[in-house]
C-alpha cells in the first residue's frame, strides 16, 4: 500500500502464533542465551517458575505473522525504528495474537512517507504481554 494510501487508524487483525517450546530454545540459544531462557531447572527457581520465550522471538513470531496482513508491501522502503516494551512473560505453548494500527503519517518528500504501526499482543487469556511501535519509510504515489 502507498503511503498516500493509508489513513491513521487503520487496524489489521494479526492471525495467531503458536510459541513451540523447541523453536523458542533454539532461539535462546542462538541469540539470548541466558538461564531463565534455557535452563529448566533455573527457571523454576525464579517468580516465572517456567522458562520464558526471550523477548524478541515473542515479537518476531508475531512479526512473521503480520507479513501476512502487512499495510506496506512491495511499497515499503526500508524500516526506520523498532520499539519493543514487554508487558508480561510468554511461555511456551502460549498463543499471540492481536493488531496493527497505523499511529502516525508523516510526508517526507515527493517520493516517500514515514508511517508507525503500532502492535498490541495479547496471550490467550487476553493478556497485553507486548506492544510495539515501528516506523518504515513507504512509498508514495508519483503523479
Amino acid at each position: 500500500m502507498f503511503f498516500d494510501e493509508m489513513i491513521l487508524g487503520m487496524t489489521v487483525e494479526i492471525p495467531p502464533v503458536l510459541i513451540e517450546k523447541e523453536k523458542m530454545l533454539a532461539f535462546a540459544r542462538d541469540y539470548d542465551n541466558i538461564p531463565i531462557h534455557t535452563d529448566e531447572e533455573y527457571a523454576k527457581t525464579t517468580h516465572f517458575g517456567k522458562l520464558i520465550a526471550p523477548g524478541v522471538m515473542s515479537f518476531l513470531a508475531v512479526w512473521a505473522n503480520y507479513l501476512e496482513v502487512d499495510f506496506f508491501g512491495e511499497e515499503l522502503l526500508a524500516g526506520k525504528s523498532t520499539k519493543i516494551e514487554w508487558m508480561k512473560p510468554v511461555f511456551a505453548d502460549d498463543v499471540l495474537s492481536g493488531r496493527a494500527t497505523i499511529t502516525k503519517l508523516e510526508k517526507r518528500n515527493e517520493k516517500n512517507g514515514l508511517a508507525a504501526v503500532t502492535f498490541e499482543v495479547y496471550n490467550q487469556n487476553g493478556e497485553l504481554v507486548l506492544t510495539d511501535v515501528t516506523e518504515a519509510v513507504v512509498k508514495r504515489k508519483l503523479n
